[in-house]
């Protein structure tokens, strides 16, 4: 396994399968599968092919009994690490637990299943299911998907302090627990953002590894770019065990996350780390989500490229657009985008800002899409 080195924060050592992050062990490059998991042979090829890449772990999304029901041979067929993204259903844990290494929970999506039970006890069930299967867990926090209850807590555009206030109480319940052996990743799309909260977090819990990755990155190039930003300001400060470049890449193309994470990880382990600029320049600003297995329809793909290249004539002006592939975390997420699509099996949502304007068909979403940005920029241009 291809990992790089980098001296960093003394965080403790959490194992996940046949490796450790923390506690001065490599950085370890890992991605997810974009497969759907029911398909065992598409999701065994895309996991072999990521762990001969060199991903010390591989993620797979579980969204139902059926796809729970696939692990036993997925696991059989492959030496990978695996870790499972428990979705919006926490009970699956006790299902999928046998069969991987790590399990990954996001604080926001407690409260889609039983509603009335605290979400302290879902957690509680969730690592005691994790201690007696031999398994790690991350606390995913996502800047699209935030704890509703802490969200309240915070002015409405403070989007750090609910995802580090829901990080922390996490921790602090699952230290309570006697729970150690987990890993906290606080992701947003914007590079400064993460960098921001995460500095924050090392700050509050030092001890604690983090997983690092900025979410929606985009297609590459830039999407690289947006990743290098954060990773460089923040593993050149010590902070980061485990790393993920979210890409927005045809399935076949997935290990190229993982060759993107070594080349950051060697340029800041050699020295050759960029000087680093703000992201929020007055220019245009694509954010797409990496392809995963929840995507319902691999036209998202081609649309996020036909967004890109659509939108070239608006490259000066300051305006973002979010481009989610799925129903799950789309909706939340293009919130913060001037203009945000996500996307169904069937049809693409547009919104300007949190407003819906409407489902469109893949083959009517674009010139719509222009129609909107050209208003847009029409009427920034009247009160400038």
């Amino acid at each position: 396994m291809a990992v790089v080195e980098v001296r960093r924060n003394p965080t403790r050592e959490v194992r996940i399968g046949t490796i450790a992050i923390g506690a001065g062990h490599p950085i370890a490059p890992q991605s997810m599968t974009a497969t759907h998991t029911a398909d065992v042979e598409a999701t065994l090829e895309q996991v072999n092919a990521l762990h001969a890449a060199g991903a010390g772990v591989v993620r797979i999304a579980v969204d139902s009994k059926k796809d729970a029901a696939a692990l036993p041979a997925i696991r059989a067929g492959t030496a990978a690490n695996l870790a499972i993204d428990l979705q919006e259903n926490y009970r699956l844990a006790g299902d999928v637990a046998p069969h991987v290494d790590k399990l990954r929970y996001n604080p926001g999506h407690l409260y889609h299943h039983e509603r009335e039970k605290p979400w302290k006890e879902k957690v509680t069930f969730i690592a005691e299911v994790a201690a007696a299967n031999d398994c790690a867990l991350r606390v995913g926090v996502n800047c699209g998907s935030v704890d509703p209850a802490k969200k309240e807590q915070f002015a409405p555009d403070d989007s750090i302090g609910p995802m580090l206030a829901s990080a922390l109480e996490h921790c602090e319940l699952l230290d309570s627990l006697g729970f150690t052996r987990y890993c906290v990743s606080l992701k947003d799309s914007d590079p400064q953002k993460v960098i921001d909260v995460n500095r924050r977090f090392a700050e509050q819990r030092p001890d604690v590894p983090l997983h690092l990755g900025v979410t929606e990155a985009g297609m590459p190039p830039d999407g690289i770019i947006k990743t290098r930003i954060a990773f460089e300001q923040l593993i050149s400060r010590g902070i980061g065990d485990t790393v993920r470049v979210s890409l927005t890449v045809p399935n076949a193309d997935k290990p190229e996350e993982i060759a993107a994470a070594n080349q950051i990880l060697a340029d800041i382990a050699a020295g050759r780390v960029r000087s680093v600029v703000d992201y929020g320049l007055s220019t245009l600003n694509i954010i797409s989500c990496p392809s995963c297995s929840r995507v319902e329809n691999e036209a998202f793909i081609d649309l996020a490229k036909q967004v890109k290249e659509m939108t070239a004539y608006a490259a000066e002006h300051a305006i973002t657009i979010a481009v989610m592939g799925c129903r799950v975390n789309g909706p939340g997420e293009t919130d913060d985008a001037d203009l945000g699509l996500w996307c169904g099996p069937n049809h693409v949502n547009l919104k300007k800002g949190s407003a819906e304007l409407g489902a469109f068909s893949y083959d009517a979403i674009l010139p719509r899409l222009k129609d909107e940005l050209d208003k847009l920029i029409a009427a920034r241009a009247v009160t400038t």
